[in-house]
């Protein structure tokens, strides 16, 4: 059974070894003309049919499948659509039109913070994005000094997040999303947060997790850390798919659309 227009489709028939299905995904934004300085005040033009749009398709037609532990590379200039892209699939957004087909527990690191509470510790926040994710607070227990171990942040915590820097933050979550080891993980540009030594010791846990089959999305302008990461890649123009496939093949064509 094919549902369209349903972001969470459950197809019948699937190929179980398929970890992630979209068909014909379309994501249209109405961008308002005027300017409007209160939320009273759009209302008022609301009502009156004052508001102008300018419809905006941000992604149009894209159709793919991911295998489990496939890791796919997405690139593309900025505003081609990658981020709309994750967060479509990772039902942050309802897409337009299309189809979204998943098999287990997605992880998104998306926005730094994202799934975050801004106002509680950093260890509340671990409780609380693994409630996020699903898990039980008794599981989160037994991870805990993991991940804590993991981010490098136990003299900061106790401390609430909003006193967190953005690098910190990355930790955090990266730290909680990877060590429930999700079916499958999304990952936008948070590799290119904090140090170098965080950035080498990341990537060597995502290179771990592949073992176990991982299935993982991974946006990033960095083509070495494509190369050193993924085995599929593929190319958002515009909001459209120019092509996926194997890694090598796809970082060429990138490259000579970026000289």
């Amino acid at each position: 059974m094919s549902v369209k227009n349903n972001i969470f489709d459950y197809k019948l028939n699937i190929d179980e070894n398929v970890a992630l299905s979209l068909s014909d995904i379309g994501m249209r934004f109405n961008l308002s003309r005027e300017r409007v300085d209160s939320l009273k005040e759009y209302f008022i033009k609301l009502m009156q049919h004052e508001l102008k749009f300018d419809e905006f398709w941000a992604l149009k037609g894209v159709s793919f499948d991911v295998k489990k532990g496939d890791r796919v590379g997405v690139l593309g200039l900025n505003g081609a659509g990658k981020s709309t892209l994750m967060k479509v699939i990772a039902g942050v957004f309802r897409a337009t039109e299309g189809s979204v087909f998943k098999q287990g527990v997605i992880a998104p690191m998306i926005e730094l913070g994202a799934g975050f509470d801004m106002q509680y510790t950093g260890l509340e926040n671990i409780y609380l994005y693994g409630a996020v994710l699903g898990y039980p607070r008794k599981f989160m227990e037994e991870k805990v000094d993991e991940i804590i171990e993991f981010t490098e942040l136990k003299n900061f915590i106790d401390v609430p997040l909003k006193n967190y820097s953005s690098g910190m933050k990355a930790r955090l979550g990266f730290a909680i999303a990877t060590v429930v080891k999700p079916d499958i993980l999304i990952l936008d540009e948070v590799l290119s947060v904090g140090d170098a030594k965080f950035r080498k010791k990341s990537e060597k846990k995502l290179l771990d997790m592949m073992d176990s089959e991982t299935t993982v999305l991974f946006v990033s302008h960095n083509i070495d850390q494509i190369r050193r990461i993924c085995n599929k890649a593929l190319i958002l123009e515009q909001g459209r798919l120019v092509t996926y496939g194997d890694m090598e093949d796809v970082v060429a064509r990138y490259e000579d659309m970026i000289k």
